[in-house]
């Protein structure tokens, strides 16, 4: 029945003691645990017909919520595509080895697909301190850098300059010849709707587009939050990957999902959820700090090497409308100057 599943009680006995991949109709128990012994696809190499549909459908569907996150944050397709040209040679490298050893640029380029002179430029860089960075620039940074860096859109202070809206009202100091400047492609009117809506610019009482500069100043509390969306977002698809890897033992990776109830019903699910989660999350961590204790004083003792291995457990809670289709589409618009 949808929504409903009379067996979760009895499996709820069983969970701890049998590795499952249990998925009933819509709605259930999960875990990603796999009994297969087939050696990973690094040791098998990669399918001659390309990656499954299943494959290519899971992986677009977590990567949408990140390609979100990254275009409120101004981060382009162009940028991303740099970023994981580096990534990929990373990995490669570190991941794909054979024998262990360390493989020729040649054998990176073939795992990763990235041209081999790019893979000896971003090598080098992998083994220097130097962090990885894209080269390209997010559109959006561009015209702040911009904005705030040439002295014809500042003002005596150093302050950003309002700036009129057209040329047609304002010549060179206008968000239009600004926008223009750093690529012509775009049009301001576009740019302008999407800074206004992101809380970028506002307009002063003359009409006239005002940088908010607070935008762009990364709070404490931003760059904790980024923190650990990628420790948090890292350790949960590295325990997946290694359970699709057929990775053994598997790590823990279950939960509980269901898709008919009311707003109500999720609510107080949510609330219990967080009620009984934190006092497992307390008791973890609470043995956890008495392990780390024990094992640093055992290494002093026997003058062993400190200790250095790390784990961790966490929990979430996410609800939505069921379907996985995306919201009707606004009726399109039109560009305007």
């Amino acid at each position: 029945m949808r929504g409903k599943n009379s067996h979760v009680n009895k499996l709820c006995e069983v969970f701890p003691r049998k590795v499952l991949n249990f998925v009933s109709g819509p709605a259930g128990l999960y875990a990603s645990q796999m009994t297969s012994r087939e050696p990973p696809p690094a040791l098998r190499g990669a399918a001659p017909g390309g990656p499954s549909p299943a494959l290519v459908r899971a992986l677009r569907k977590l990567l949408r919520p990140l390609v979100r996150l990254m275009l409120a944050h101004g981060i382009t397709y162009p940028y991303l595509a740099d970023l994981l040209k580096g990534l990929f040679v990373e990995v490669a490298e570190q991941d794909f080895r054979l024998d262990n050893k360390t493989p020729t640029d040649s054998r990176v380029s073939l795992v990763s697909g990235v041209h081999r002179k790019d893979v000896a430029r971003l090598r080098g860089l992998l083994a220097s301190a130097e962090p990885i960075e894209p080269s390209v620039v997010p559109r959006g940074a561009q015209l702040v850098a911009h904005w705030m860096g040439e002295p014809k859109y500042l003002l005596e202070d150093g302050s950003p300059r309002p700036l009129a809206r057209l040329v047609s009202e304002g010549g060179e100091l206008s968000f239009e010849a600004l926008v223009t400047s750093v690529n012509s492609d775009i049009r301001s009117r576009v740019v302008l709707d999407e800074w206004l809506a992101l809380g970028v610019v506002h307009l002063d009482e003359l009409g006239r587009v005002c940088l908010n500069t607070a935008a762009f100043v990364p709070t404490r509390g931003a760059d904790e939050k980024a923190f650990y969306l990628g420790h948090n977002l890292h350790d949960h698809a590295s325990a997946a990957v290694h359970n699709m890897l057929a990775g053994q033992p598997p790590f823990m990776e279950r939960s509980v999902h269901y898709n008919a109830l009311t707003p109500e019903s999720v609510e107080r699910l949510n609330r219990m959820s967080e009620q009984m989660g934190m006092k497992v999350l307390l008791a973890i961590n609470k043995a956890a700090m008495e392990a780390e204790a024990q094992d640093r004083t055992q290494a002093a003792q026997e003058g062993g090497v400190p200790p250095d291995r790390r784990f961790t457990f966490g929990m979430y809670f996410f609800t939505e409308r069921g379907s996985d289709a995306p919201a009707a589409a606004l009726p399109e618009t039109r560009d305007e100057p």
